[in-house]
């Protein structure tokens, strides 16, 4: 028996097991709050499904999403990264995640955690928005927004309201599985 789904993931089987597994499950983790981050950021502007595909490939090119190591990533390490097919070669992109790294750990020296940060913004809880179908689904929100303007005041980059209102999914900060999703409830 085929279970019911958000529409988004059926195109694959790793579509389809990470939206069972990971999507809209709160991740309270600063490792994997950082790795989402990593990853949402390097989608910008490209499909879910090229980043899920190539996840393992950035997971070794980028030291276990290792942020205290990014941080300090010299210039040979970047360089390397930028001739490495099995991720997204972006020069913009490979430098943000050092700079994304190094604001992580700053927030983290500001609030004892990134999780303590992120999730005030929701009150410690995820936001169940209930959506019918995935046209009630939004790119962004106000609270996207001021949490996006609040990480490029920190130094940030590549974290545009779309970037992090996909981020807050990932991550559960939000629950926007559709009203017939066999995850909705668990």
């Amino acid at each position: 028996m085929e279970l019911n789904r958000c529409g988004w993931c059926s195109a694959s089987d790793l579509y389809k097991k990470y939206h069972d597994e990971e999507w809209g499950v709160p991740v309270y983790d600063d490792a994997s709050l950082f790795e989402f981050l990593i990853l949402e950021t390097f989608q910008a502007g490209l499909s879910w499904i090229t980043i899920l595909n190539k996840r393992e490939n950035f997971r070794n090119a980028f030291d276990s999403f290792d942020y205290k190591k990014i941080a300090q990533y010299p210039e040979e390490k970047i360089e390397s990264l930028l001739e490495d097919t099995g991720i997204i070669r972006n020069k913009l992109k490979i430098r943000s995640a050092v700079t994304n790294a190094q604001a992580f750990i700053k927030i983290q020296e500001e609030f004892g955690s990134f999780s303590n940060y992120i999730w005030k913004f929701t009150h410690g809880k995820p936001i169940d928005n209930k959506p019918k179908t995935l046209k009630d689904v939004p790119a962004t929100t106000a609270l996207s927004d001021e949490i996006s303007k609040d990480l490029k005041k920190r130094g940030f980059k590549f974290v545009g309201s779309t970037v992090i209102y996909a981020h807050m999914q990932a991550t559960g900060m939000v629950n926007d599985h559709v009203e017939d999703c066999w995850t909705r409830t668990q």
